[in-house]
């Protein structure tokens, strides 16, 4: 059956893989696309997905009331996918004002247009509102335990841009318990693939090391992460957004835990097979910096709930994945530099 989705930062990483990923899986869909198009987004991203006749695309700012209510009403939206946030923890750090502008009142001004447009329809309890968030709203884990964040672990953000996730969070929840709104919530660990933001980790390590420049990691390096492909978290997506539970969240792994230096190595092995010409390996770069402030020691999610319950479980070895990505940057290096 044909819908009308919505799509927040769709320009952005992983929202563009989704992006693609739901107009080849449904063909029959409408997608619309709102975007701000700031420093993290670009049409690039899109690609051929411009070229489908079911893809609209709409520059413009989640924080934009008019805007949003217009697209309501032009477009008959039967769901929200809301990806759309400021994401970089350095950037929050330096000046928060931005997160709280974009991570709570758009997603307040998103939640008012839909839950206006699927109440005079009738359909309030029918369409859903998804709201993508991340695990790091459940703060820091400690590198000698087994634990890991589940879906009912209390939430302690530490940086601005967890705090501002994690308010986004309880507001999505709130309209959901206080109007009816059919919502679900989504947090999963770092994702990793082609399309991402140079100021993130693995790209920045690859393009480092590409230049010949001293690959930066944070403090000793030992900081760990657990690592999803980002075709992996896509798929999960959709199975959340068509089969999970109203008013429920469902967390996404990709049961590969690296520390940075440990990831950073990975990659600096990769880089030294493909690009054998340099005399020296690529780890030889690797430098460690002083600390990010308030810099979380370890992130890891249990994702039972999701893998039991809808049966997804991620397709993309860490190593089949990370070598595609090494490869994806690798190819746009040499053509940047050609």
């Amino acid at each position: 059956m044909s819908k009308s989705l919505l799509v927040t930062g769709g320009a952005g990483f992983i929202a563009s893989n989704f992006i693609h990923y739901m107009l080849q899986q449904y063909p029959e869909y409408h997608i619309i696309n709102i975007d701000k198009l700031t420093y993290a987004g670009t049409e690039i991203n899109l690609q051929g997905a411009d070229a489908s006749e079911n893809y609209h695309f709409i520059k413009g700012d989640i924080t934009d009331e008019q805007l949003i209510n217009d697209i309501f009403t032009e477009y008959d939206i039967d769901g929200v996918i809301h990806f759309a946030a400021e994401s970089h923890v350095d950037r929050s750090i330096k000046d928060a004002k931005a997160f709280i502008e974009s991570n709570i009142m758009g997603t307040s001004v998103l939640l008012q247009a839909a839950r206006d447009a699927w109440n005079k329809k009738g359909k309030l309890a029918e369409r859903r509102f998804h709201h993508i968030s991340t695990d790091e709203v459940y703060g820091s884990l400690d590198l000698e335990t087994d634990a890991k964040f589940n879906e009912q672990t209390p939430y302690d953000p530490r940086n601005p841009y967890s705090a501002s996730k994690a308010g986004a969070d309880m507001l999505v929840k709130s309209f959901g318990q206080t109007y009816g709104m059919n919502i679900v919530i989504s947090s999963s660990s770092n994702n990793y693939g082609p399309r991402q933001h140079p100021e993130k980790l693995i790209p920045t390590v690859i393009s480092t090391a590409l230049q010949g420049k001293p690959i930066p990691l944070y403090g000793d390096g030992k900081n760990v992460r657990d690592w999803l492909y980002v075709d992996d978290h896509c798929r999960a997506i959709d199975l959340i957004f068509h089969h999970g539970n109203a008013l429920e969240k469902y967390n996404v792994g990709g049961s590969n835990e690296k520390s940075n230096i440990e990831l950073a190595m990975i990659i600096c092995d990769m880089l030294d097979h493909l690009k054998p010409e340099r005399q020296h390996s690529h780890k030889e770069l690797i430098t460690f910096i002083g600390d990010r402030k308030g810099h979380d020691r370890r992130y890891a999610v249990d994702d039972r709930k999701i893998r039991h319950t809808l049966g997804w479980k991620p397709l993309t070895s860490f190593e089949t994945g990370l070598h595609h990505t090494v490869e994806w940057y690798v190819d746009q290096w040499q053509k940047a530099v050609l």
